[in-house]
């Protein structure tokens, strides 16, 4: 049974506090690293036969498998596909920031220009459950961006196949490559690659402790997006709530793995009451409710701040939620108060699988506090930037002597003279 809190009963550091899921993983990982660095596509098949029971003959999806698939995926969900594919298009086309030059003095010419990375590996999980929602989320992005090449990476069944709906997601948003391997293994892959996995320029996607620790791993090899912890969901509700729709949502959460969090902050005792109710009538209704209890008893929380709103809207902002939702009449007047989370939803018709599945805005969030400092992923995750300078040689003459100065204050004289060379008297 979830536990209900008095505010103050339980610092709001510890709210979504958990064991570190990478902890006792990192050795593997690093041997798994390695490993496929020395050996490649030979490592690789080893560890889809260890860890997935799949015996492989090739890495990489066919075009047949991919039509295949597509084929065998029922038409009304291609259409959901298309239509969350629309969506999420429009929403993350409004991300793209462009180049730009200052010229403002005579001979000098300054700018910036934006670059789409090249190559992006995509990881897609695979095991309890298939993800088509993350390849839209996560290729969608660097296509709009510009990437020349999107690399997928998802393990396999058992019967050395790719769920269909994954390879019909991936047919959709145009991912250019998809090859069958997980784990630490399919990130090593994209970091160093193999002979038949290409090297990326940035990893990209979910997955469990041991993609996690990888990720971790490589990262300054690769770029990367972040290291995301476990799902996590707070529901901040009013007593006007409706426990049977906040239930539901926390619950939205807690079926994703048993270490995810839900937790609601409210400001009535008998509404979080209610809600506990809920939660127990709900979750033996749930396919997955052996993980959804888990999760709940393990890592649910109602916070109770009595009568006082904002102070819920206060403990949301130091905990800096992945997911936020605001159950409450005319959420926008809330808007600007929250200051961190990954990604809010608005009002009580608005259940944060919008977010997850269709409404546009991205899903892959930071989790574990690091909203405070980082931002859902975006177009921007896909570009990079380079400067540039331009002085003709009267601009340079006019700072020549103050770029030396500079230089000098700093000691180091090599820099004072490559301003002023080019003007010695001799020259």
């Amino acid at each position: 049974m979830i536990k209900i809190y008095k505010y103050g009963e339980v610092p709001n550091s510890e709210i979504f506090a958990r064991e570190n899921p990478t902890a006792n993983v990192s050795d593997i990982v690093s041997a798994i690293i390695d490993n496929v660095k020395e050996n490649g596509d030979k490592a690789v098949f080893e560890y889809c036969e260890k860890f997935d029971k799949a015996t492989l003959k090739t890495l990489e999806v066919s075009e047949a498998e991919i039509e295949e698939a597509f084929a065998s995926v029922d038409k009304e969900f291609i259409e959901i596909l298309k239509e969350a594919l629309v969506n999420i298009t429009d929403f993350h086309s409004r991300q793209w920031r462009g180049s730009f030059i200052i010229n403002e003095k005579d001979g000098v010419i300054t700018g910036q220009k934006v670059i789409p990375m090249q190559k992006v590996g995509v990881y897609v999980p695979g095991g309890t459950a298939a993800y088509p929602s993350t390849v839209l989320m996560d290729s969608v992005p660097a296509k709009i961006a510009g990437c020349e090449e999107i690399v997928m990476v998802t393990p396999p069944g058992k019967d050395g196949k790719v769920n269909p709906v994954i390879l019909a997601a991936a047919k959709i948003a145009g991912v250019d490559r998809i090859f069958k391997v997980g784990g630490a293994q399919a990130i090593a892959a994209l970091a160093y690659g193999t002979e038949s996995i290409p090297k990326v320029d940035k990893i990209v996607g979910p997955g469990n402790a041991f993609v996690a620790e990888a990720k971790k791993q490589v990262f300054g090899k690769v770029s990367i997006d972040m290291i995301a912890g476990p799902s996590e969901i707070l529901v901040v509700a009013d007593s006007r709530s409706n426990a049977r729709y906040v239930a539901a949502d926390l619950l939205s959460q807690a079926e994703h793995d048993r270490v995810a969090s839900a937790v609601l902050v409210t400001d009535s005792f008998d509404f979080a009451k209610q809600v506990s109710f809920e939660l127990e009538r709900q979750i033996p209704e749930l396919p997955r409710a052996e993980i959804a209890r888990t999760s709940i008893d393990n890592h649910g929380k109602i916070i109770v701040a009595e009568d006082d709103l904002m102070l819920a809207i206060d403990i949301a902002n130091e905990i800096a939620p992945e997911h936020l939702e605001l159950c409450v009449d005319n959420p926008f007047d809330y808007l600007d108060k929250i200051k961190h989370a990954g990604s809010v939803f608005m009002g009580r018709y608005c259940p944060e699988a919008l977010g997850d599945y269709f409404a546009g805005p991205n899903h892959t969030l930071p989790t574990s506090g690091t909203a405070r400092f980082s931002s859902p992923l975006s177009v921007e995750d896909f570009i990079k930037t380079t400067q540039f300078t331009y002085f003709t040689k009267d601009a340079l003459s006019r700072v020549a002597d103050k770029v030396a100065y500079f230089a000098k204050k700093e000691g180091l004289d090599a820099h004072a003279r490559s301003a002023t060379v080019r003007f010695d008297d001799n020259e």
